[in-house]
């Protein structure tokens, strides 16, 4: 039997319907989107249209606000880079917080080495930032902030709004990665500017995403990163991928309440949190529904991961960054020494999870951290 799969926050399942709308796009209805000489653009156009419209309807947006991308990563440096380089002249600064996706922290990286400044702004214990602290590192030449709705490690949860009011007090852009948060929790994109979305966080397919660019009040100018075709108003050049954004839509579309994870995610929690040494990283209630970060004390951490490892499929961290010998930069961030950092395990609770499974996976971990200890 293969191990249960909860590791939702790395990637998910695509679901049934989700493939089942995109099946048609690769072999009866393969047209290019851009060619609208002929019925086979034309209906690779439509289905792309239906999918824009329905991401605009869910996040109160209109469908020329919608950009597609190959996912969140790509939506992020077009966000981050097109605004310092269509704003630079009114200033090159940037906020961001520590506990970012590498997919935003490494792009105001790349701007520090051309020039920019870049303020990483430091969280709470449970991963919050301080608004007030925030308000403090605006300056007259800031030009963007990006903080992300939700944590891809700890599932916090932030407050997108109110930093969006904040900014817009300030006539600053704000951006917000809305990966994890996406079809999770309800989203708008009141007081945003440009938000990131990706389609493998939520049962679509990998390589397809989308940013939400504002049109007014204010209009946001964003400079192109990929240049070719003129797609995508010329912002982002390259044949549109119409299955993969047949899907995204489809997702969107299917998006429903996640109370049902939630009472997963909190029955896991309930067989676990008696376990001598066991701590929350992360806030209580203000989290993902799906999300559980857990570090244990006076266990080995590689340890504890291959124990489980044959019963539950879970990871330590962000995929992304699951290969580097280093503690989480997040759990840091919050406070969390590097020997318990090590030994932590980030539970992604999905929309194909079951009680049985649940209980399985506490068991797995409880005898495991059992038999290393003893």
């Amino acid at each position: 039997m293969r191990p249960i799969y909860l590791d939702n926050h790395s990637t998910t399942r695509v679901d049934d319907c989700v493939l089942a709308a995109m099946l048609p796009y690769f072999t009866e209805q393969y047209g290019n989107p851009a060619s609208v000489t002929h019925s086979y653009g034309w209906e690779a156009e439509a289905v792309v249209k239906k999918a824009r419209d329905i991401i605009a309807d869910t996040i109160g947006a209109t469908p020329e606000e919608i950009i597609f991308t190959s996912g969140a990563t790509e939506a992020n440096n077009l966000a981050i880079k097109g605004v310092a380089e269509a704003y630079f002249s009114q200033g090159r600064h940037i906020i961001t917080v520590q506990t970012e996706h590498n997919a935003v922290l490494d792009p105001c990286r790349y701007l520090e080495s051309l020039g920019f400044e870049v303020t990483y702004l430091g969280v709470d214990r449970f991963g919050l930032i301080n608004l007030e602290a925030l308000e403090k590192a605006m300056r007259d030449d800031t030009i963007l902030v990006s903080v992300m709705a939700a944590n891809n490690e700890i599932g916090v949860i932030q407050s997108i709004e109110k930093i969006g009011e904040l900014c817009h007090d300030r006539n600053i852009l704000f951006h917000t990665d809305a990966a994890q948060a996406m079809g999770k929790i309800p989203l708008t994109v009141k007081n945003i500017d440009l938000m990131s979305i990706t389609g493998h966080k939520l049962y679509a397919p990998k390589g397809i995403g989308a940013l939400y660019i504002r049109r007014k009040n204010p209009r946001v100018q964003l400079s192109a990163q990929l240049h070719g075709g003129g797609h995508e108003r010329g912002l982002r050049s390259g044949t549109l991928y119409t299955p993969q954004i047949a899907g995204l839509g489809k997702a969107i579309e299917l998006a429903e309440p996640t109370d049902k994870i939630r009472a997963l995610r909190d029955r896991l929690w309930q067989q676990l949190k008696d376990l001598d040494g066991i701590h929350l990283n992360g806030h209580p209630t203000q989290r993902l529904p799906g999300n559980l970060n857990i570090s244990i004390e006076n266990v080995d951490g590689q340890a504890l991961l291959l124990g489980v490892q044959p019963t539950i499929a879970v990871s330590s961290g962000s995929a992304c960054t699951s290969a580097k010998i280093a503690p989480s930069h997040v759990l840091s961030a919050i406070g969390v020494p590097d020997k318990l950092a090590f030994a932590s395990i980030r539970f992604g609770i999905g929309r194909f999870n079951t009680e049985t499974e649940i209980d399985q996976a506490a068991k797995c971990v409880l005898a495991t951290v059992e038999a290393l200890r003893g």
